[in-house]
C-alpha cells in the first residue's frame, strides 16, 4: 500500500496485495458498491475495525468514485475499484469481479450491501470456504417503523454487527479521515463563522422547500454568518448562484470529491437534508444539523456520531416517516412534514450550535 504522509492525506491504494506474500495474514473482503452516502457510512466502521485488528488485511470492493472517499486509511486497508457501469457490468462483469477478488483468497467476506451482485459474490466465496457476514436490512420489518412504530437499527451499528459476526468486534474509534495528518486547505478562503448548507436530496420528500431555505440563507447572512452553498453541477448550481449575496457563496459544482471534503472540513457546521452530505461531514468530523421529512432518524440513516434530536430538525407528525429512503411524491400530496417547519426554527437551531461572537 502507498504510504500516507503527515502533509498529504491520500486515498487507499487500489492495487491488490500480492497473494503470494509470506507470512500470509488473514484477509477480509468488504463489499459495498453504492451509493455515495452509504459507502461513506461504512468508512468509520472499516477504519475502526482495521485499527483494532492491524494484523488483518482488509480489502474494500466499491466503485472508482467512492474509492476516493477512503482518504488516509489505516495501513491494512486497501481499496479495489470496479466500474460496474462499463467494464464490469452484466453477468460477464460480475464474473470478472469474482475472478479478480478470488485471487485474494479472502478468509472473511463482509457483504455491507445485500443486493443481488454482492449476494452472488458472497455465495461464490462461501463455496471457497470463506466465512461470510451479511448486513441485516431488516426488510420484513420495515413497515414497523411507519407511523411511530419500532425504529430501525442504525446502519452504522448494523455495519459494526457484520464485523462482529465475523469475529472482529470493534469500538467507534474513528474521528476523521484527516486524523493523524494535516488536513488539506480548501481551494477558497473560508470565513467564520462558516455555515455550509446542502439544500438538495435525491427525492422531493426529503428536500426542504427552496423558497423557505432561501429565507434561512438570507437570515443567516443578515445576522453575520458566512454561508457556503453545496450542490451538483447544472440546475442545482444555477439555483444556488441566484442565492448569492454579501456573505453567501455558492461552491456547487466547483470541486471534485477531495476538494469538497476539504471545504466541508473547514466549516463550523454543515446543514444537510437526509442526504450524502451529512455522511461526508461525518468523515471530516464537522458538526451536522440535518433536516428530516418523509424519512426520519428512525429509518436508521442518521450520520456517524450524530444524535437525534440534538443534531436534527424535524416535526413529529403522525404520518412520519412514510418512507425508508424517500419517494418522489408525498402520499398525502401536502409535504407537511417539511413545509410546516418554519425557516426561523432552522435558523435558531443553527445559532444554538454556532453562536455568533459577541461584539
Amino acid at each position: 500500500m502507498t504510504e500516507t504522509t503527515k502533509s498529504t492525506p491520500t486515498p487507499a491504494t487500489t492495487a491488490p496485495h500480492d497473494a503470494s506474500s509470506t507470512p500470509r495474514r488473514k484477509r477480509l473482503l468488504a463489499i459495498r458498491f453504492s451509493a455515495l452516502g452509504d459507502v461513506a457510512m461504512t468508512i468509520p466502521v472499516i477504519y475502526s475495525v482495521a485499527r483494532a485488528y492491524p494484523e488483518l488485511e482488509i480489502y474494500v470492493a466499491t466503485r472508482p468514485l467512492f474509492a476516493r472517499l477512503f482518504v488516509n486509511p489505516p495501513a491494512n486497508v486497501m481499496v479495489i475499484p470496479f466500474d460496474i457501469k462499463e467494464k464490469y457490468n452484466g453477468v460477464g462483469g460480475l464474473l470478472g469481479i469474482a475472478r479478480r477478488l478470488g485471487a485474494l483468497h479472502p478468509d472473511y467476506v463482509a457483504d455491507l450491501h445485500d443486493v443481488l451482485r454482492s449476494w452472488l459474490l458472497a455465495e461464490y466465496f462461501k463455496l471457497k470456504d470463506a466465512r461470510v457476514g451479511l448486513v441485516n436490512k431488516d426488510r420484513r420489518n420495515r413497515d414497523l417503523v411507519f407511523a411511530g412504530g419500532r425504529p430501525q437499527r442504525p446502519y452504522i451499528d448494523r455495519y459494526f454487527d457484520v464485523f462482529d459476526s465475523l469475529g472482529f468486534p470493534a469500538s467507534r474509534t474513528f474521528r476523521s479521515i484527516y486524523e493523524g495528518s494535516e488536513a488539506p486547505k480548501p481551494a477558497i478562503e473560508i470565513k467564520h463563522p462558516a455555515i455550509g448548507i446542502a439544500p438538495f436530496a435525491r427525492y422531493a420528500t426529503k428536500t426542504y422547500p427552496a423558497e423557505k431555505m432561501s429565507k434561512v440563507v438570507d437570515t443567516l447572512a443578515a445576522r453575520g454568518y458566512n454561508v457556503y452553498l453545496f450542490g451538483a453541477r447544472g440546475a442545482e448550481a444555477e439555483m444556488l448562484r441566484s442565492w448569492q449575496k454579501e456573505g453567501v457563496s455558492s461552491v456547487a459544482g466547483q470541486f471534485d470529491l477531495a476538494g469538497e471534503l476539504a471545504t466541508i472540513n473547514a466549516l463550523d457546521l454543515m446543514v444537510s437534508m437526509d442526504s450524502a452530505n451529512q455522511h461526508l461531514a461525518a468523515l471530516v468530523d464537522t458538526p451536522v444539523l440535518s433536516i428530516w421529512g418523509s424519512t426520519t432518524p428512525a429509518c436508521g440513516f442518521l450520520g456517524y456520531n450524530q444524535t437525534a434530536p440534538a443534531d436534527t430538525v424535524m416535526l413529529t407528525l403522525p404520518c412520519q416517516p412514510c418512507s425508508i429512503a424517500g419517494d418522489k411524491k408525498c402520499p398525502r400530496g401536502t409535504l407537511d412534514c417539511l413545509r410546516s417547519i418554519p425557516s426561523t426554527a432552522i435558523v435558531e437551531a443553527i445559532s444554538q450550535k454556532v453562536p455568533l461572537p459577541k461584539k
